[in-house]
């Protein structure tokens, strides 16, 4: 079904007095945060120090994005691309060309991401939830895809298990938003053990975005332009 603007209606808004949305979800965030924060100290330790062997610069990423009610977050990372974005002819780097020989083994098994255990302890994240996307993208968002910002976002979602980066942007919307409108124990256990399961197989887990994905704000000018 489609309205008016022939965007797909698939939000449902949540329940306010879901219990598990308003309580429990939040406890079992803190609870394994805090427990794989500190059985991952070891492996996190190791890929700092082999981070820091491989490239110059910090081990590392930081950067400010969009989570829960439109409110400005710092995520963490472990960093993956060497910190020049341009070559010494000042030619811009592409992603690919920036991405270190530890980055690519790092993100291939999704441990780019352990930081932002700490970023679930802060209340800022959820393990799952859709993604946090960059501030300049704020602007973008139609009236209907800014309600991906009512929950916490999360570590994984349900677009990252149903395509990841090779979602074009309003499909991976739609993603976001059939969450927020259905979120659920039962919804966030099968997103986590497809998670899981795709991490191991290591599926989808493409260490360099698809050429054919552009920026959400580049994405969004150039329909406008067309």
């Amino acid at each position: 079904m489609e309205n008016k603007k022939g965007e797909k209606e698939i939000y449902i808004r949540p329940r306010k007095n879901s219990i598990y949305k308003n309580y429990i979800k939040r406890y079992l965030d803190f609870t394994f945060a805090f427990t794989f924060l500190v059985i991952s100290i070891p492996l996190t330790v190791i890929c700092c120090i082999l981070i820091k062997l491989d490239s110059k610069g910090p081990a590392f990423f930081k950067q400010t994005r969009i989570g829960k009610n439109c409110k400005e977050i710092t995520i963490y990372k472990l960093r993956t691309m060497k910190i020049e974005s341009c070559d010494k002819n000042g030619k811009k780097l592409r992603d690919r060309e920036r991405l270190t020989r530890v980055g690519k083994i790092i993100r291939k098994l999704s441990i780019d991401e352990l930081p932002q255990l700490f970023n679930i302890l802060k209340g800022d994240m959820s393990f799952i939830g859709p993604r946090p996307l960059l501030v300049r993208y704020l602007p973008y968002y139609s009236e209907r895809e800014i309600n991906r910002h009512n929950v916490l976002p999360g570590i994984t979602g349900l677009a990252q298990v149903n395509g990841r980066s090779y979602l074009q942007w309003e499909e991976r919307f739609d993603y976001d938003l059939n969450y927020v409108g259905n979120l659920s124990f039962k919804l966030d256990v099968k997103i986590l053990i497809i998670t899981i399961i795709k991490v191991l197989k290591t599926e989808g887990t493409s260490t360099i975005r698809p050429k054919e994905l552009v920026d959400f704000d580049k994405y969004r000018e150039y329909k406008k332009v067309r």
